[in-house]
């Protein structure tokens, strides 16, 4: 029932909203149409009953654009995850949702980068246009190394994409570990329970010097850190969500 309860309010968010968006995008107001969707995400949250702990943000620097990654269990990660990472952070993803009506348009106009997934030219094409933006405009990009939902909670193989995009943009690589969202929302179920969520940010992992020959000891790296906390007693506040949006 409450999942019903955010697709009708998202429905709302943009019919009603809509005038908003499009004066945002007329008048290029990027930060301003972003900081609308991120507070309808968070009100989403809460009206899941889905309550976040998140601990290490003090570990990123204010200003610096990072290379957000991490696991993948749920449609619930990326959302948020958003809610959290400090400063100006957008997604890379799949070209089919930027088709999406109005939510398309605004993701793009906000500087959301699709990528095809069937061709190489077209993942080079859009870890370019993410690189270009990370250093023209700062922004931090979250891109999850799986590449797809765990289906059984296990960390699965990587992908190179963001770590392309972490090379060519000179950008640390922040590893993320979310525990609980598989049990909320599993990969194929279309509803979410209420519960609790614990996200942990650890330390970045510098990327300047580093080379495409060297990449495959970055990702061991990376997976190292997001598997590690299994066992870490780092906890942030129950309920309390640290980032820009609650």
């Amino acid at each position: 029932m409450r999942t019903a309860f955010v697709v009708l309010f998202f429905v709302l968010v943009v019919v009603a909203g809509l005038p908003f968006i499009l004066f945002c995008m007329i008048a290029g107001l990027r930060e301003l149409l972003m900081a609308y969707g991120l507070g309808a995400a968070g009100a989403a949250r809460r009206i899941l009953g889905i309550e976040v702990r998140a601990s290490g943000l003090d570990r990123l620097a204010p200003g610096v654009p990072y290379v957000v990654m991490p696991n993948h269990q749920s449609f619930l990660d990326g959302p948020l995850v958003m809610l959290l990472v400090p400063g100006r952070a957008r997604v890379i993803l799949k070209k089919s949702v930027l088709r999406i009506p109005i939510v398309g348009q605004a993701m793009r106009f906000v500087g959301f980068v699709p990528v095809d997934r069937k061709g190489a030219e077209g993942g080079k094409k859009s870890i370019a246009r993410a690189a270009a933006l990370m250093r023209e405009k700062d922004y931090s990009f979250l891109i999850f190394p799986e590449g797809t939902r765990s289906l059984d909670g296990r960390l699965g193989p990587f992908r190179r994409g963001g770590f392309f995009l972490a090379l060519e943009s000179g950008a640390p690589i922040v590893p993320v570990t979310i525990r609980g969202t598989r049990e909320l929302m599993p990969k194929g179920q279309w509803f979410a329970r209420r519960g609790k969520v614990e996200v942990v940010f650890h330390e970045a992992i510098p990327t300047a010097g580093v080379t495409i020959e060297a990449m495959s000891g970055l990702m061991e790296r990376v997976k190292t850190a997001i598997l590690i906390s299994e066992g870490s007693s780092d906890r942030g506040e129950p309920g309390k969500i640290e980032g820009k949006a609650a």
